[in-house]
């Protein structure tokens, strides 16, 4: 038997790089996507096919689909992981920002899976798995557009698991705590250049402290982790409908179920100012 199809958006570093080389361990001929292609060269030598992908771009997502199918027949699993965080108060983020925020980090998801769907369903047979993260259940200040994109990704998710479920498809969610990426480091730049010396300096230079220490540190979740339940996600007979992974998402996940919003919201702030002081 042929090896199965994966192809995994958002390939060039961090949860997507190791998403795509757990996936080609675990059997799958992995095509990788993303904007920055020369970042994926070193994914050639372990036998993934890497291709150039801009989820913002439909035209790019068109292609790189079309290019999947046509040398493999279809894309057994989609793993949408291409997204990034944009941080901000609302007030001063621009509407602009806020727009690709979500066309990034939702409408890229939604129009990958559109594309990928038909050759599922015509197979009888598909997996779509989804990054979200813990930030799909919770919420912190200065994140409402990030925040906003992963509590979409979770609905859409749900809804798309109940429609896709009579074809044979199974959507999966994946909600890592705070990575160890460059993800939080460039989060934070943004949030300092956006609110850093506005009416919400006091909270952005707090905040910024926070996402930078999941860069590189002991207390982060390395993207190893994440990759190996997508891979699980990716393999398993039945696939459970949420892998939450890494370092505190657990607990996060307990604390936000059990508190109440205000009794949460203070625990959540008193937890970040320990990163300024």
């Amino acid at each position: 038997m042929s090896e199965p199809t994966a192809f995994v958006t958002g390939a060039s570093t961090g949860i997507g790089y190791a998403a795509a080389l757990a996936l080609r361990t675990a059997g799958f001929t992995v095509y990788a996507g993303a904007r920055r292609v020369e970042k994926m060269e070193p994914l050639k030598i372990q036998g993934i096919h890497v291709l150039s992908l801009d989820v913002t771009d439909d035209a790019s997502m068109v292609s790189a689909v079309r290019h999947v199918e046509n040398a493999q027949g279809q894309v057994d699993v989609l793993v949408n992981n291409a997204g990034y965080g944009s941080y901000g108060s609302l007030e001063e983020v621009p509407l602009s920002e806020g727009r690709r925020q979500f066309e990034v980090n939702v409408v890229g998801l939604a129009r990958m899976s559109q594309l990928v769907i038909p050759g599922m369903r015509r197979k009888g047979a598909g997996r779509i798995i989804n990054i979200s993260s813990i930030g799909g259940k919770m919420y912190e200040p200065l994140g409402a557009w990030y925040h906003g994109t992963k509590f979409a990704v979770e609905g859409m998710s749900d809804s798309l698991r109940l429609e896709l479920g009579p074809h044979g498809i199974d959507v999966v969610i994946i909600e890592p705590s705070g990575t160890d990426t460059e993800w939080g480091t460039i989060a934070g730049e943004g949030l300092m250049l956006a609110s850093g010396s506005g009416p919400y300096k006091d909270q952005a230079h707090v905040m910024a402290a926070a996402l930078a220490s999941t860069s590189g540190q002991v207390l982060s979740t390395p993207p190893d982790d994440v990759a190996r339940a997508v891979a699980r996600a990716a393999t398993a007979k039945r696939p459970k409908t949420r892998y939450p992974v890494g370092r505190g998402a657990w607990s996060v996940l307990a604390l936000r179920r059990i508190l109440p919003d205000r009794v949460f919201d203070t625990v959540l702030w008193n937890s970040y100012q320990r990163f300024v002081r």
